[in-house]
């Protein structure tokens, strides 16, 4: 590495991202402390699904880089996604002003720059912000996800899982807070104690419990989030008239007081484009790019079940055409299942102030190709606006590490004027789709008696699912849905066999004394958590509690698969 000279290590770059195909300019390498505008720096377009890793200390240049990855995925007609945490993305909206200073800085890293405005659409979590509201179903959202945002353990994970299905299996639909409060307060009523005693493992303190931490997410204002219409995630799959990719802006103004909402939501839309997307292998361009912000939020105190489906969505999303990008300080904010699935590595300066510190510099480092840098001294030299860089070339192979002085944006590194952003949405296809709230019947009105509050016009769209009663919508007057008594006895002898013991399941009757609190609604279509197959899905959810998805990798069949409501246990009701 020493005996190099700088032609020698100037050649290596230059062969190593001399590429055939599309490809996003990073900026120019930076060889011996002297910068090369002839060696640029290159990620091919067709590996940008190979996922990638924006690391660096606060103050470096981060939310720089991704912005200008951004504009050009965008002026590629890929889509983006991004999470504007701190207000600066909107600034994709307005064409930036040029200056001396930065045509210096471009000219001496072989930029052609010129400024430009992108195709920007604002969404709000919820209508907390500018934007378009998003809202998502607590049926849509599932109890995995569900479970994080109320930071349940794993019991009283299994427990809510529990009372998903029995809303499933009884035609209770999930729709907001108030629905899934009202099935727990069933649960735990008198009138709901014989259908308690049946779920087994949900116990009514746990209920209890879980009926609480409902409370507090009602008190903390996150009813707004879910609802209806709910967002469509085929959304982010758009382009603009003009063949540019759309970038979704969402805007995140209330972060701070609810970081784990925000990290949840984005693994919700990640699995709901999982559930939709068909299988694309590869492609010239992926289909969208995730940029997900403050990445370490995802991680903090996740449980065990939420990291595998973390790293089980990453590893499989990408052969659907999505590529996701997790910027954050240090690669050790990253689990490291996760961190190996990402091919492209853009890190910005580290900071080594304290022991913790060179601890995870040492970690960084360790996690390159070996280079002709010195990369620790590298890495904590390295001015703003500086990275060093490997990513997959066309040939799935890395590509020689690279100091490199990256592009600057073309449009404006700050937030867009609000009036441009209010217009912006006002004039959105988006808003009169999403833009007010509905509450059509669901769970809390069938529990309850009561009719659904006016709330304005529904939306445009598919139009929801109606409750139905009656002997006809396939509940017989015993209590036990039509052919439950059968999925019971199948559900029971999967157990055995997996287990290798007597099942602990009682034997099912037909005539428990109680009817079911509803009639399940009779659907023409059916996806795995309807019918009889979701029936024994949640029979042996009930059973097995938490090994439901380890028993079904086990089976290794259909029948295996259709047992998971999905890899986050989310359900959309547009797929219903």
């Amino acid at each position: 590495m020493a005996n190099k000279t700088t032609a020698e290590k100037l050649a290596t770059i230059q062969k190593g991202y001399t590429l055939e195909g599309a490809s996003i300019e990073l900026g120019a390498a930076i060889v011996d402390g002297e910068l090369h505008k002839e060696a640029q720096v290159r990620l091919p377009l067709a590996m940008m699904n190979r996922h990638g890793l924006v690391a660096g200390a606060t103050g470096t240049g981060k939310t720089v880089t991704l912005h200008m990855m951004a504009e050009q995925l965008s002026a590629a007609g890929v889509p983006v996604f991004l999470a504007d945490i701190k207000g600066d993305l909107s600034g994709l909206a307005t064409a930036a002003a040029g200056s001396e200073k930065l045509a210096v800085r471009t000219e001496s890293i072989g930029q052609a720059w010129q400024g430009r405005a992108f195709p920007v659409e604002f969404l709000a979590l919820g209508g907390d912000g500018n934007g378009v509201p998003v809202r998502a179903t607590v049926t849509s959202f599932g109890p995995i996800l569900l479970s994080r945002i109320m930071e349940l353990n794993d019991t009283q994970e299994s427990s809510l899982q529990l009372v998903f299905y029995f809303a499933d299996k009884n035609g209770l639909e999930l729709i907001d807070l108030k629905d899934l409060r009202a099935v727990i307060q069933f649960l735990t009523s008198p009138e709901g104690k014989d259908q308690l005693e049946e779920l087994g493992g949900l116990s009514k303190a746990t209920a209890g419990v879980i009926l609480r931490e409902l409370v507090n997410l009602e008190a903390q204002g996150l009813e707004k989030f879910f609802g209806e219409p709910e967002f469509d995630t085929a959304e982010l799959l758009r382009t603009a008239p003009d063949g540019r990719g759309v970038v979704t802006c969402l805007e995140l103004p209330t972060l701070q007081t609810k970081p784990m909402l925000f990290s949840t939501f984005l693994m919700w839309l990640l699995a709901d484009l999982f559930e939709d997307l068909p299988e694309a292998g590869d492609l010239d361009k992926p289909k969208l790019v995730f940029f997900l912000d403050e990445a370490h939020l995802l991680f903090n105190d996740a449980s065990k079940a939420f990291l595998a489906a973390i790293t089980t969505t990453v590893r499989l999303i990408r052969s659907k055409g999505v590529g996701i990008f997790f910027v954050t300080q240090t690669p050790k904010d990253v689990p490291a299942d996760v961190l190996g699935q990402l091919a492209n590595r853009v890190q910005h300066a580290l900071r080594a102030f304290t022991p913790e510190d060179a601890k995870a510099l040492k970690a960084t480092v360790s996690t390159f190709p070996m280079s002709d840098y010195d990369l620790e001294e590298t890495l904590t030299s390295a001015g703003i606006g500086e990275a060093v860089i490997t990513v997959m070339n066309e040939k799935g192979a890395p590509t020689p590490v690279a100091h490199t002085r990256l592009r600057a944006p073309e449009s404006v590194m700050g937030p867009s004027d609000e009036a441009l952003v209010r217009s912006t949405v006002a004039a959105s296809a988006l808003l009169g789709k999403y833009g007010t709230a509905v509450d059509n019947p669901s769970a809390y009105e069938k529990l309850t008696g009561k009719t659904a509050a006016p709330t304005g016009p529904a939306a445009p769209g598919e139009p929801p699912v109606p409750g139905t009663g009656g002997h006809g919508a396939g509940v017989p007057d015993g209590g036990v849905p039509g052919g439950a008594a059968d999925v019971d006895a199948e559900a029971r002898r999967i157990e055995e066999e997996i287990l290798g013991r007597p099942s602990s399941r009682p034997a099912p009757t037909r005539s428990s004394g109680r009817r079911a609190p509803v009639d399940r609604p009779r659907t023409t279509r059916q996806e795995p958590g309807d019918g009889t197959m979701g029936d024994l899905g949640g029979v042996l959810g009930g059973a097995l509690g938490g090994g439901l998805k380890s028993m079904a990798r086990s089976i290794g069949t259909q029948l295996g698969r259709e047992l998971l409501r999905g890899v986050f246990g989310t359900s959309s009701r547009r797929r219903r």
